[in-house]
């Protein structure tokens, strides 16, 4: 698995995928350097007249409802169409899905209209899309869930492959289950660090054949990079700048050393 994660990173920086993020304000700038640090190519581009276009010059395509409106939705269902159709992977990002009607609403839509290829959510905002008992505060979780309960329970309703972030990562499809245990607590102080790693994960899926090896290795990487940034700091901005340096610094000794992914489950 290290030598395969090192093998799509290798690609990411050979084939510079360009990644089509229709994306919350809050994020974009940090979400954009992120991708370039990685050796991706970042687009945000959220107007429904030319998302299609866009699109055809995508190799992902990254829908992320952080501060959604109506004319944004329009745009998502549009430019979903415009992948499914291309067949380049889409990746959803729930953010502060259950918090609202409008939200828990747009969030059916995406789902019911649009073919994706990842879910990447905290535990609450798996749980209220699957159905399942769970409770949120503003856009973060705030109770402390059952991971591999949750993620089994909620791959088996949806049928997506899902990336479940929090203290420890989960990734899961119908068949098998993963987690990774790298990362810092400073994640958790930066705005915009689990949107970052929607699109990053964008950025492996369309350079692998493997789902689910796209997905693990995205995970690995970044929370190895914010591992690497937060030996450098304890300070929350200092680390927004380590982590964007560390992503574009991470060398393959690091992910033979550091990665701690263990299968937890088939």
């Amino acid at each position: 698995m290290k030598q395969s994660i090192i093998k799509l990173v290798e690609q990411i920086k050979q084939e510079r995928p360009l990644i089509h993020n229709i994306t919350n304000q809050v994020v974009m700038n940090f979400t954009a350097n992120g991708l370039y640090a990685l050796g991706a190519l970042p687009i945000m581009a959220h107007e429904k007249n030319e998302v299609k276009e866009i699109v055809a010059h995508a190799d992902a395509l990254v829908l992320n409802i952080g501060t959604l409106t109506t004319e944004i939705l329009e745009s998502m269902i549009v430019a979903g169409h415009a992948a499914n159709k291309k067949g380049i992977p889409v990746v959803f990002d729930p953010v502060g899905v259950g918090v609202t009607t409008f939200r828990s609403h747009a969030a059916q839509r995406i789902m019911s209209e649009i073919n994706l290829s990842l879910i990447r959510g905290n535990a609450a905002e798996i749980s209220h899309l699957a159905g399942l008992r769970a409770t949120a505060r503003g856009v973060d979780a705030s109770e402390v869930l059952d991971g591999p309960s949750i993620i089994k329970q909620s791959t088996q309703k949806l049928n997506v492959p899902i990336l479940m972030t929090g203290k420890v990562d989960y990734i899961a499809n119908q068949e098998i289950l993963y987690q990774v245990s790298n990362g810092s607590e400073l994640l958790t102080k930066v705005t915009g660090a689990g949107c970052l790693l929607s699109s990053i994960a964008g950025a492996f899926l369309a350079v692998s054949e493997s789902c689910i090896l796209a997905v693990v290795a995205a995970v690995s990487y970044f929370t190895i990079a914010a591992e690497k940034a937060a030996e450098k700091t304890s300070f929350p901005g200092q680390f927004q700048i380590e982590l964007l340096d560390a992503l574009s610094s991470i060398t393959e000794a690091d992910i033979i050393d550091r990665l701690c992914l263990e299968k937890v489950g088939e």
